[in-house]
């Protein structure tokens, strides 16, 4: 009796079989898009290092990013929660 783990994995024992060229598959995509993923962090480390040689702050321009990623009521709800901590440790 096989598990449901062991019928749902693919024979990838023989070199020849269609498994072993779709695993191969995966893994050359795979290094691909992390080349390029390196290359896209190089570029953005460029933009960044740019940004600070024009006298922009790189912290600022870093949270104005994160920030950027949430929507409004997400944001609110973190300022607020930081404007009630910063109350509570008497920094406002």
């Amino acid at each position: 009796m096989s598990t449901k783990t062991e019928s749902q994995q693919p024979d990838v024992s023989s070199s020849e079989g269609v498994a072993a060229d779709e695993l191969r598959a995966f893994i050359e995509r795979i290094e691909r898009l992390e080349e390029e993923k390196s290359g896209i962090a190089g570029d953005i480390k460029e933009v960044f290092s740019e940004a600070k040689g024009r006298g922009f702050d790189v912290t600022a321009l870093r949270t104005i990013l994160r920030l950027r990623k949430k929507d409004h009521s997400e944001r609110q709800e973190e300022e607020a929660i930081l404007e009630l901590y910063m109350q509570a440790i008497g920094m406002a």
